[in-house]
């Protein structure tokens, strides 16, 4: 068996209105507010060094066909400038790919890093496109042997992938409404997108625990928009209403910080969603730089993603995987990821955006009671529909 042809798309298309992607201005329900500087389609929230988002969701889908018909799909995961996660899957790695055996998958994927490694590209974009490769050849491999993914990387640990679902907003009443309405469809976990001021984070989370009492876990993503000093004020108070984990606290580089911060709170210090390979999580296993990390098989690829968990493992660190923007292609490759490693806590899932990620295909996982199930469909167990995909590319 033959790879003959590799292609992306560069996806677009509008969140629905109540949707909670990151990109949430656009639905209605800012993360922050409407305080926001836009460029185009994209815009950052003002006073803040953080990410640019979309008003829109974008991501890249890869499609991996063999000279026996066999079709894999695969997904890197693209908030913003989808185009330029497909053009480096067109033009590097599919000459990398092509005539190869889709069964080597892993060497693949180390022929693939090294293209690029020595000019200093051993991450961002181009590592999110290796990751969409990744996962289209085990979605080859998986359904050529009939076989689910999870059966290939290491079988299977769960019969069911836990989820906790992300919520925003500044109002603490609204976002309370939020956290009741999920806890209705069957989630036990809640994560809060909060920035700002302490003391309204503070209020919104109080407000969020008097509604779902105190068998709800509760967990605070601030976007690393603070300093150390600020994290661990943030932190102790946080405390005082049981919240589980706070995420992301400081810039992604300060590792120093992070680990001061992990140190300094009683509570769980969750990081990481930023970092594609082992390279660069191993100085912060090694520091303790958080207590659960939190890196994205959108971002890293199934192949590199367990090599992670399992460093991580070697440390007794859980691993709780970020979905964020990730469309439903990174979302079952993160359900058979989930599955098949032994140190999985928790899994993203964003309940009010998954019926608009499902655009693209007739059949893809959906969370039952705060939970995703694990079945025996072969490959990742996603059905596209190509027509669908053609239609929300974009030039």
């Amino acid at each position: 068996m033959r790879i003959t042809s590799v292609d992306a798309f560069a996806l677009r298309f509008e969140p629905p209105r109540g949707a909670d992607l990151a990109s949430a201005r656009a639905s209605g329900s800012s993360v922050l507010s409407a305080e926001t500087d836009s460029y185009g389609d994209y815009y950052i929230h003002r006073g803040e060094w953080t990410s640019i988002y979309s008003n829109r969701f974008e991501t890249t889908v890869v499609r991996i066909e063999t000279d026996g018909g066999v079709v894999g799909w695969g997904e890197a995961q693209s908030p913003v400038s989808p185009r330029t996660s497909r053009t480096i899957v067109e033009d590097l790695l599919r000459p990398v790919l092509i005539g190869a055996d889709p069964f080597d998958v892993e060497a693949l994927w180390q022929r693939g890093f090294g293209a690029m490694r020595e000019r200093g590209h051993p991450t961002g974009f181009y590592v999110d496109a290796l990751g969409g490769v990744d996962v289209a050849l085990l979605d080859i491999v998986g359904k050529t042997v009939g076989k689910p993914v999870h059966k290939l990387v290491g079988g299977r640990f769960r019969d069911k992938v836990a989820l906790y679902a992300g919520l925003s907003g500044t109002d603490p009443e609204k976002v309370a409404a939020q956290a009741r309405e999920h806890v209705g469809y069957g989630y036990r976990a809640l994560k809060l997108h909060l920035r700002g001021p302490r003391e309204r984070i503070l209020k919104i989370v109080a407000a969020t625990r008097a509604v779902v009492g105190p068998d709800v876990q509760l967990m605070v993503d601030v976007h690393t928009t603070l300093d150390v000093p600020g994290a661990v004020l943030l932190g102790r108070g946080l405390e005082e209403h049981d919240v589980f984990w706070l995420e992301s606290p400081v810039a992604p580089e300060d590792i120093k910080g992070q680990s001061e911060i992990a140190r300094a709170l009683d509570m769980a210090v969750c990081v990481g969603e930023w970092s594609r390979t082992r390279f660069e999580m191993r100085e912060a296993f090694e520091r303790r730089a958080g207590d659960f990390y939190n890196f994205d098989i959108g971002r890293t690829g199934i192949t590199e993603g367990k090599k992670i968990a399992s460093l991580a493992d070697t440390y007794g660190i859980r691993v709780t995987p970020h979905i964020g923007a990730g469309g439903i292609l990174s979302i079952a490759a993160s359900i058979h990821f989930s599955a098949a490693i032994p140190n999985f806590l928790i899994m993203e899932h964003s309940h009010g955006s998954h019926a608009e990620k499902m655009k693209i295909c007739s059949v893809a996982p959906e969370p039952v009671d705060g939970a995703f199930l694990l079945d025996d469909r072969p490959g990742i167990g996603v059905e596209i529909d190509e027509d669908a995909v053609r239609r929300y590319a974009v030039a």
